[in-house]
């Protein structure tokens, strides 16, 4: 009932047509996020590479199971942030006619893309390593599209 009411009164009021790139009219991007999760998804990698149980009793292998297994979800849980916020740049900020300055975009986010699959599912420092390296490509892309060249500045 309300809502009828509403639609009403808000056919009634003028408006000009509204055009976004997105979801939203939001205007908001920046790989930062992509960035981020990505060095979350290698400086967990490195320290699943490098744990090992301190002893043989229960203790000690607890310990070492708990603190894989939080390593491991963090690392997935980043891995999915990192793909969330890359496929959200090339399916909303990118349009057709970055293709043109950009030819290699499509390619380098899909690979990129692949690679957070790949961190999800395996513990390989090398995919870790080539994962922050794509995101850093697209980082470069995406600031020199807006004109812009800001540097490449990582957190660890």
């Amino acid at each position: 009932m309300l809502s009828v009411a509403l639609s009403s009164i808000f056919k009634q009021i003028p408006s000009n047509p509204v055009h976004a790139h997105c979801d939203g009219p939001c205007g908001v991007y920046d790989p930062a996020s992509a960035r981020v999760a990505a060095e979350a998804v290698l400086s967990m990698t490195k320290k699943l590479l490098a744990l090992s149980p301190e002893g043989n009793d229960q203790a000690s292998i607890s310990a070492y199971n708990n603190t894989f297994s939080r390593f491991v979800a963090i690392k997935e849980e980043e891995s999915q942030k990192a793909k969330k916020e890359l496929l959200i740049l090339w399916t909303d900020y990118f349009k057709p006619e970055h293709l043109s300055t950009y030819p290699e975009l499509h390619d380098t986010f899909w690979k990129a893309a692949k690679l957070c699959s790949a961190c999800k599912v395996n513990i390989d420092q090398g995919k870790a390593e080539e994962l922050l390296e794509a995101v850093q490509k697209i980082h470069s892309m995406f600031w020199r599209s807006k004109g812009r060249s800001d540097s490449w500045v990582t957190a660890s």
